[in-house]
């Protein structure tokens, strides 16, 4: 599919996608950059790509496709550092789970006949760096493409099959509303999962051992989710602002409702309520979309 795929940022998805690549033969050569040492020594050391190098400029040279995986506040300096080695005809692609800030970040730098086709596949672990990925990590699993007014049909046709070679099912959305979407999705359990266990962990230090021991399933899914990458999740937020406070106030209002019905012992309220987000996740189980964190079971 392609003859050279540069893959920038070689943590849980970068290092996913080269296994991918690799699985598939979706390209000859896979080259990573990541400007830390000790990740390109680990890469090589895992035989991951056919080059590490640190210099990024030198890591895209010759590329036929470059694939951003480094957290999004980072996106529009990995660009500038990149645009000399761009080849003409390349294509410039993302993982990022903002949008819009990121395409703000990203187009002004793009050259004239390089193409930069937006994607963020919905996928992932509460794990981070190159040893823990696996190529089945997007078997099953969505990728949104955003895809500018003006990008060539042939770019964002091309990095629909190359996700699908890699199992994924693909969307196309405009930048914005897939923000909005993520925001409640992804963006605003992550910011509770993190409130619920800084609370738990604010807690006197023999609740907090007993909390810890005695955790339940519910618990222990909202520290999974709260083990997640802070860099990446501190960018996340930071760039999707505007979605996730939005969704925030729904989640405040709609909180306060549940507290005036304990309060008040409206039970058919709170039994209505529990029974629609019951209906929520048996949906999501039909589809196909759930317990994507088992899925690390099955790495090689």
């Amino acid at each position: 599919m392609f003859k050279q795929i540069t893959i920038i940022g070689f943590g849980l998805i970068g290092s996913s996608i080269a296994r991918g690549i690799r699985k598939h033969n979706l390209a000859e050569k896979i080259i990573c950059g990541d400007i830390s040492q000790e990740v390109c020594n680990k890469v090589a050391f895992l035989k991951l790509a056919d080059a590490a190098i640190a210099d990024l400029a030198i890591a895209t040279k010759g590329s036929d496709l470059v694939i951003i995986c480094t957290p999004a506040g980072k996106m529009g300096e990995v660009v500038q550092k990149i645009v000399p080695c761009l080849k003409e005809g390349a294509i410039v692609t993302d993982v990022g789970s903002v949008k819009k800030q990121v395409v703000k970040q990203i187009q002004p730098h793009i050259p004239k006949g390089v193409h930069f086709v937006p994607g963020h596949p919905i996928a992932g672990t509460e794990f981070s760096g190159p040893e823990h990925g696996f190529a089945e990590l997007f078997e099953g699993r969505w990728c949104i493409l955003t895809p500018l007014d003006h990008t060539e049909l042939k770019a964002v046709e091309k990095m629909t099959h190359f996700w699908e070679a890699l199992g994924s099912n693909i969307e196309i959305m405009e930048a914005g509303h897939h923000d909005l979407v993520l925001g409640i999705t992804s963006h605003l359990p992550h910011l509770i999962a993190y409130t619920i266990v800084g609370t738990a962990n604010d807690l006197e230090d023999d609740i907090k051992s007993e909390v810890i021991k005695f955790s339940a399933s519910g618990f222990r899914d909202f520290t999974r989710i709260a083990a997640s990458d802070p860099t990446m999740w501190r960018d996340v937020f930071l760039n999707n602002k505007e979605a996730v406070l939005e969704m925030l106030q729904r989640f405040t209002e709609d909180l306060t409702d549940l507290q005036k019905a304990i309060r008040k012992q409206d039970g058919d309220y709170l039994y209505q309520r529990f029974k629609e987000t019951r209906d929520i996740r048996k949906a999501i189980v039909d589809a196909g979309q759930a317990d994507p964190e088992n899925m690390k079971l099955i790495k090689n």
